[in-house]
């Protein structure tokens, strides 16, 4: 078996349910399509890698996406629940090298996701840094619960009051390159080949 493991928490691509910052500016059946052009950029990065891959939606399964890769949905309250539960599920499989990341990234690559791999031969913790002060993708080499407890998720502390913690338990980690993801107007205008989808 591989040790290294990708997870990749998808949500439900739902009329109304995605983008909803988005969808206040550009319509719900707007944000829909982008939201979806980002699952299908995801998923063809994703691709690009020869490695293990489990998929957590947020609802159902969707058979289409991800084809002979393990699927299951996302169980926990909030977000840190929902990703700790993963990572422990990939190390209880036996994983040693675990990164996770969303679906709603317009430049997320593979090699952006190998560089983080490489920096878990070194460091037990990687972050990739979003914009928003948030992060967009985690890896671990060593299971650490707290950095997935009683955090403000969906605020721009999340990633500055993460990595105090983790400094504060002499745990090093690494950053790789910071990534913005399309929440808003703004953050679309930044990338025109989404744009042209809706306009």
């Amino acid at each position: 078996m591989q040790k290294t493991l990708l997870i990749v928490f998808v949500k439900n691509i739902k009329l109304g349910k995605v983008k909803t910052r988005l969808a206040k500016t550009v319509g719900n059946e707007n944000a829909f399509t982008i939201y979806k052009a980002l699952v299908e950029t995801t998923e063809k990065a994703t691709n690009a890698l020869q490695i293990d891959k489990h998929i957590y939606f947020s609802d159902m399964v969707i058979d289409t996406k991800w084809p002979n890769h393990y699927k299951t949905t996302q169980n926990g309250n909030d977000l840190g629940e929902r990703m700790l539960n993963a990572f422990k599920n990939g190390f209880e499989k036996g994983y040693e090298q675990i990164v996770l990341i969303g679906s709603d990234l317009p430049e997320i690559s593979a090699s952006i996701i190998e560089e983080a791999f490489h920096k878990l031969n070194q460091k037990e913790v990687v972050f990739g840094p979003a914009e928003d002060g948030g992060y967009y993708l985690i890896g671990l080499s060593k299971l650490h619960s707290s950095i997935f407890e009683n955090k403000p998720w969906s605020t721009n502390s999340l990633l500055n009051i993460t990595l105090e913690e983790l400094k504060q338990n002499n745990i090093d980690v690494s950053l790789i390159q910071t990534l913005n993801d399309i929440d808003t107007f703004e953050d679309l205008k930044q990338y025109p080949e989404f744009l042209k989808l809706i306009s």
